[in-house]
């Protein structure tokens, strides 16, 4: 791996794995939206190459491009939060946009195509999750994400690029958005806020962001062709476990109210994540611990404020 493109790399995963690859001398040509106000998410370094474009018109990178790439990572996604996930039109341009990805990738060369899936492309699962399980999706963003895996799959097997595709479960981590479950929590707390919570009886799988991007890198590697792979720490634990977590590297003293919210609909009471494959393909290990991961997005946050 020595020329990669990387679209959606002003996000957590895709700025932190973008790092990692800096330090490893890869060349890095970073695709953001124009304007990003996540653009200082990106690490200034010589290896990397800003290239502004809409997710909307991803296919103007042929013309904008050489073609001596080795590695296509697609990280850009369109309507990830709140009622957008199920805006059908909004989720159904998101899988033209990966196929459209994979046109680029091919024009520019690229014999490895790797995409960022989601765990909503199960549904409803109580238990650990693993390519070897059905696959259900009940919202549009989760259909959405599996049917740009299979059609991507497909598409490269025509053009005789190698996809893989990573199925995140749940991370947290510098750069995280501040409407995610961890991130709120230790922006509120820091404010010194009483915050409400449900009981937090929900099994849970979180996976550092740095971790998550490093596994990315790595299935870019040694990945699989045709492969969906899940992403997690491959280690579970109640909700609640991991909210005191949160509030005694926060602020120890701090009083939450744990049980004043209730559930919401449909809520999935366990998700954790099978690694197995994860790590026999790619040697993957996650390496930073909960508490370890809160200090950093802790310090990572009151820089940013400052």
């Amino acid at each position: 791996m020595e020329n990669v493109i990387v679209t959606g790399a002003t996000g957590m995963i895709g700025a932190s794995m973008i790092e990692q690859m800096v330090a490893d001398g890869v060349h890095v040509t970073a695709v953001c939206r124009p304007n990003s106000k996540k653009r200082n998410n990106l690490i200034n370094n010589p290896l990397v190459t800003v290239v502004e474009c809409d997710i909307n018109d991803l296919i103007s990178l042929k013309e904008k491009l050489s073609s001596d790439y080795d590695t296509f990572y697609h990280f850009a996604w369109d309507g990830t939060y709140g009622d957008s996930r199920n805006d059908a039109l909004l989720q159904e341009q998101n899988i033209h946009n990966t196929l459209i990805a994979v046109e680029v990738a091919h024009a520019l060369g690229c014999k490895v195509f790797v995409g960022a899936g989601s765990q909503a492309e199960f549904g409803f699962v109580e238990g650990e999750l693993s390519d070897n399980i059905p696959k259900n999706p009940v919202t549009g963003y989760g259909i959405a994400k599996y049917t740009a895996g299979r059609l991507s799959a497909v598409m490269c097997e025509r053009y005789g690029i190698r996809q893989s595709w990573g199925r995140i479960v749940s991370t947290y981590g510098p750069r995280d958005n501040s409407y995610t479950m961890v991130m709120s929590s230790v922006i509120g707390m820091l404010n010194g806020e009483r915050m409400a919570f449900t009981k937090g009886d929900q099994i849970w799988d979180y996976v550092y962001g740095g971790d998550c991007s490093r596994a990315f890198y790595l299935i870019g590697k040694y990945g699989k062709h045709g492969k969906a792979y899940t992403i997690g720490s491959g280690k579970s634990r109640l909700l609640r476990e991991y909210i005191t977590d949160i509030r005694d590297v926060v602020n120890p003293d701090l009083e939450i109210g744990i049980g004043e919210r209730e559930y919401y609909p449909n809520q999935v009471m366990r998700l954790t994540a099978d690694i197995s494959e994860l790590t026999a393909d790619t040697g993957f290990q996650p390496e930073v611990d909960f508490k370890e991961g809160i200090r950093r997005t802790m310090e990572w946050y009151k820089g940013v404020e400052k």
